[in-house]
Parts: C-alpha cells; structure tokens; sequence
C-alpha cells in the first residue's frame, strides 16, 4: 500500500511533457475565416497533438508570407493567388495545407448602382487594398466585358472596401469577401451585388492557405498542426452554433452582428482534409497566370505546394 501511494505521489508532482512550439501568423485580426485555428485551441486539440500555437495577428496584412520566408514563422496564413505570385519572384514558401478551400474575393458593386454587367465599369473607378493580387484578379474579370485596365481608375481605398463603395468614393471594390463586405452592407442597409470570380472566368482557386518555408519546415509539427485543425473543422461543421459560442467567447470584439453573420457564411467552406493537395487546381491557375502574361513560364506543382497527408 505504501509503495503504491508513493508512485501516485511520484506520477503527480512529475512535470507534464513539454509542448512543441509553433508560430502562427495570420492574415489579418481574428475573424470568422480562422475559426478551425481558434476552435482548436479553445477546445485543446493543438495539446493533444503535443503542441503550443502562438497565433500572431500582423500589423500588415502583406508580412505573414514575407516573414516565414525569412525564418520569422513556422506558418502564415496567406491566399493561393498570391502564392503563384511570390514563387515566380522567388520567395522560398510552399502551401502546406487548406483553410478555406473556395474562393471568397469578388468584385463588389453597389446592388441598385449602374453596374449592372462587367462592361459598364468603362471609365469607372475601382478600389482595391492589395497591390498586385487584386490587379493579377481583376485584370481577367475586365477582359471578360471587353475591357483592360486602361479603362478604369483604379483607386487604394486603404482596407476601406465596403464603406468607400457605400460612401460613392468608387463604383466598385475589388477583393471584397463575400462572407463579411456583403453582409456589412446589409448591417448598413445598403445592398450589394457581387461578380464571382469563378463565375467570371477565373480558375477555381484556395482562397486561404497555410505557407510554409520549404528548407526550414518541420514537417512533422506541421502534420500535427493540421491533423488538430482537420478535428476541429469536423467539430464546426457538426456543431457550428456551439463552436461559434467557443469561437465568439474569445474575444469581445468578436461578438457582434457582423462576425456573427460572417461566422454563418463562412463555417461551410472550411477545407475538411486541411492537409489534401489538389495538385490540378495549382497547375491550373499557375497556367492561367503565365497565359495572363502575369508570370513568367510556369512552375510544376511541387514547387508550389505539398501534400504533407500523404506523407
């Protein structure tokens, strides 16, 4: 008897096993986009997978990719588009996994405004908040009505998409997210009508991605990373009411009409395998970039994504 209350004393004053730590950079602030991440951690899942997360939220949405290029960063959240983009130049990432597995950037324009068709954006004024993604994007939406980007005014509302297109500042906004632009209008009473971008062309895409730096990923941390995010994912679309109350509890900025709308909008399209490659979709739109004229040639698949669930 006493040996076995001297074990249960040994077993409870041993330290519990140390965490593997991993950073994560987001694309932006927290927002319904990254429920998976926060649900995960909420709910333990990281720990059960022997990790520790940090989640940085960027002061700049365009450092994320910069910075786990640099070594700064195990991951980033950033988009596929952009990733085409940053490997033609020569930045050292690769997509590591899927979290949002459908497009949400359209092009915006108010719902009883003059643009009813692509080609009524003739002499208009666009915003836009990222140079170079968005142009890459919008540059085909405008071919599709006869037009280039000669023939229209492009104008950096600064992040400031919705409430420039509401205030008549722009006729339209490009890289508006349908899960949050739309229904901040409706919040604001003012309609708005989005042109889809795989409706309008475009090749089907990833919309946010997990990036990682090829030479420095630990491949294994990373599996495990994605495996918490795929149970938590599982755990959403079960129980997307109850982990929205997990998600929201998080931070009070969170619980607001917008997010929750959002929260509505967005849980269907969480990637269900994170880890899963669809190696046809990046061949696809890498050809589509290098027909645009936007990249030069083209890179194979494995230079621009790997598929760490079949490892």
């Amino acid at each position: 008897m006493r040996l076995f209350t001297f074990l249960l004393a040994m077993l409870a004053a041993a330290p519990a096993l140390a965490q593997d730590k991993m950073t994560l950079i987001l694309d932006w602030f927290v927002n319904p986009d990254h429920g998976p991440i926060i649900v995960a951690q909420e709910l333990g899942y990281f720990a059960e997978q022997g990790l520790e997360v940090e989640i940085i939220a960027p002061s700049d949405p365009s450092d994320p990719p910069k910075l786990v290029a640099a070594g700064k960063a195990d991951l980033a959240i950033s988009y596929q588009p952009q990733l085409h983009l940053q490997v033609a130049e020569g930045l050292p990432l690769k997509r590591v996994g899927t979290l949002i597995g459908t497009p949400l950037t359209c092009l915006l324009v108010l719902e009883d405004g003059p643009i009813k068709q692509i080609s009524d954006l003739k002499g208009s004024k666009v915003g836009f908040s990222v140079a170079g993604v968005e142009e890459v994007l919008l540059t085909k939406v405008l071919s599709n009505g006869g037009l280039t980007m000669d023939d229209v005014d492009l104008i950096n509302v600064n992040w400031s998409l919705s409430p420039a297109l509401m205030a008549g500042q722009v006729d339209a906004v490009m890289g508006a997210f349908r899960n949050f632009e739309l229904n901040q209008m409706e919040i604001e009473g003012v309609g708005g009508r989005c042109f889809y971008l795989e409706e309008e062309g475009l090749p089907a895409y990833d919309e946010l991605i997990y990036v990682a730096n090829p030479d420095t990923m630990d491949a294994d941390k990373i599996q495990r990373f994605l495996a918490a995010t795929e149970k938590a994912t599982h755990h959403i679309v079960n129980n997307p009411e109850s982990s929205w109350e997990v998600f929201a509890s998080t931070a009070a900025e969170l619980q607001d009409e917008l997010n929750a709308k959002a929260w509505v909008d967005t849980w269907p399209r969480f990637s269900l395998a994170p880890a899963g490659l669809d190696s046809g979709r990046y061949a696809r739109f890498e050809a589509f970039l290098a027909e645009s004229g936007l990249i030069d040639g083209t890179r194979p698949v494995s230079a621009l994504a790997v598929d760490l669930g079949a490892q």
